[in-house]
């Protein structure tokens, strides 16, 4: 990607502005853009959702579910064992050009990966809390697998925390069909997968996926939710994932910059708290959402055939 540069004057003022805990747009240190949350937008996805950090940062997911073979090749006979009996999840994260200039050119791939990769190690991993091993239909044959593909549509910092939130929206819309499971005798196993709607399943644990939430060290402060020019005057960076129950699932530590011990554990503490209250809010505008669209439904309902002219 292109470097972007900042002037000195620049970099003095949002340190100073941080400092005093008056950020350029108005915000406190620990304060996030409004959080706008849309799902069920991709009528050909298994679930979708959008979000959008106020007027910045755009992110569209899609989860597609996949009939297809448990994954055995290139693992040894104890990892292969475990994964006979789950399902896979596959991400790709791509951030379109026209959201910014910094995504146009050969440096854009690297860019793409890293994020599908701290994805992709997220939810595969033990701390994602889906239960990949009900995605398993025939242990050793046949499981779901869980396609998620995230693009970037607009950029205004905070990528990381923008497309966790948008996953776990988009998990938390995504069914699955029903299985039924019939042992034919002498070994085989047989099964139907069920075209009613009305059967189809949430995947279990979507609820424990957790968020990630970006601290930014800005002189001997730190803030979350990072606007460009924040970006730019950031010393280091600590991304903490967490889920709803407070736990801390991982830590990643990147710039250049080195982040104090007890400075350390404050940013740590700062996720921890920040990610428990921000999946309680995103729960809620997904479950008022979610009423809003019962709501219409049953409204419908009630007007069909004749009884519409009434």
């Amino acid at each position: 990607m292109p470097p972007t540069l900042i002037s000195p004057s620049e970099n003095d003022y949002i340190i100073r502005g941080v400092d005093s805990n008056i950020r350029a747009d108005g915000r406190g240190r620990l304060d996030y853009r409004q959080v706008i949350l849309e799902t069920g937008l991709i009528t050909q996805a298994s679930g979708s959702a959008r979000c959008r950090l106020g007027e910045g940062t755009d992110v569209l997911v899609g989860v597609k579910v996949e009939f297809g073979a448990v994954e055995l090749d290139g693992a040894d006979e104890d990892v292969a064992e475990i994964k006979a009996k789950r399902g896979r999840v596959i991400c790709n994260v791509e951030c379109s050009p026209i959201a910014s200039q910094q995504f146009a050119g050969r440096g854009a791939d690297d860019f793409n990966n890293e994020l599908t990769q701290m994805l992709d190690r997220v939810l595969n991993g033990p701390q994602s809390g889906l239960n990949l091993e009900k995605l398993c239909i025939i242990p050793g044959q046949h499981c779901w697998i869980v396609y998620i593909d995230a693009i970037v549509l607009d950029y205004a910092g905070n990528i990381l925390d923008t497309i966790f939130m948008t996953t776990r929206a988009a998990l938390y819309s995504t069914r699955i069909p029903k299985t039924i499971i019939q042992e034919r005798g002498d070994g085989e196993i047989e099964f139907d997968i069920l075209d009613d709607v009305e059967e189809c399943e949430r995947i279990e644990g979507w609820d424990k996926v957790p968020v990630a939430i970006t601290l930014n060290k800005i002189g001997s402060r730190h803030i979350v939710d990072a606007t460009p020019l924040e970006e730019l005057t950031t010393e280091a960076k600590l991304l903490v994932t967490v889920n709803k129950d407070g736990k801390v699932c991982g830590l990643q530590k990147s710039g250049g910059g080195s982040i104090e011990p007890s400075l350390l554990i404050d940013m740590v503490q700062t996720g921890r708290s920040l990610g428990q209250s921000l999946i309680q809010s995103l729960d809620e505008m997904l479950q008022r959402e979610e009423n809003d669209i019962n709501l219409k439904r049953a409204q419908k309902e009630r007007k069909l055939g004749f009884f519409a002219a009434t």
